[in-house]
């Protein structure tokens, strides 16, 4: 099977950057001075954004170009663009690359997303996968949802390195469990402690995140394979392919069209009704 990529299509008429943005002199300066903000206690969040915006497309060149290994991708990024260490700068990276000029897109999304969820809910409950959401407070319908969407809308690819599927979106630690030692072993993880939450890639824990945000994880996540331009993982590919299509509302490319994700969006759009 292919590995599904991010294909996304970037407002090129909304971007602001001069025709020397491109130059190394001009974005080295353009690093050294968002760097600069980060070495404050508390960098200006708005401040931040509009340099961000100045340099949109000179930024996505850099990303996107083959001239980074992708393992060494979110290194290199997060040394060039620390406040990528922020989910709300990643969640405004995903709304420059999908659908800039969109004041609301964030709202939007997250309110497609609830949607989403809502119609998960009992698709699982359909399929035997979930039990009805009795009792349970929002985090814990949230992690049950994370947990079975690998199977809900399955990978033809087997997952290497862990037990199933879901463990290359979450992992719950257990108390006795080191964070940095569990993602040495298992990679392409965001663990879950009982506290708050570690969104990581590879064995690298990127940025914390309250656990009351646990139902807005997957978003996050999304936002991250964009921002990063990483591959999915095979194992998960269809699932984030289905969250791609449906919740981001973004195209897939053709040659990403895999047998298992017809299938699932197949079953899915029988099972909503579509």
């Amino acid at each position: 099977m292919h590995s599904t990529t991010v294909f996304s299509q970037a407002n090129k008429s909304a971007d602001v950057d001069s025709p020397d943005s491109y130059s190394p002199a001009t974005l080295a300066k353009h690093y050294k001075t968002l760097q600069t903000l980060y070495k404050r206690k508390n960098p200006n969040h708005q401040d931040v954004s509009h340099l961000l915006d100045l340099k949109f497309v000179a930024r996505r060149a850099f990303i996107d170009s083959n001239t980074i290994r992708e393992e060494d991708r979110h290194e290199k990024v997060l040394d060039a663009y620390p406040c990528f260490k922020d989910v709300g700068h990643v969640m405004e990276e995903l709304q420059r690359i999908l659908d800039k000029d969109n004041t609301n897109f964030i709202d939007e999304l997250k309110g497609r997303w609830h949607d989403f969820c809502q119609k998960v809910q009992f698709f699982g409950v359909w399929k035997k996968a979930l039990k009805p959401p009795m009792g349970m407070d929002k985090a814990e319908q949230a992690l049950e949802i994370l947990r079975v969407l690998p199977s809900l809308f399955p990978s033809t690819s087997a997952p290497k390195r862990v037990r199933n599927a879901s463990e290359a979106l979450v992992h719950v630690l257990e108390e006795t469990e080191d964070p940095n030692s569990y993602l040495k072993k298992r990679p392409l993880s965001c663990p879950v402690s009982p506290s708050n939450c570690l969104l990581a890639v590879g064995d690298v824990g990127i940025t914390t995140f309250p656990k009351d945000k646990l139902t807005e994880s997957a978003l996050y996540l999304m936002a991250y394979y964009y921002t990063l331009h990483l591959t999915y993982p095979k194992c998960v590919a269809t699932l984030l392919s289905v969250i791609q299509t449906e919740v981001l509302l973004d195209k897939i490319h053709g040659r990403d069209l895999t047998s298992s994700y017809k299938k699932s969006m197949a079953e899915w759009e029988a099972f909503i009704g579509q």
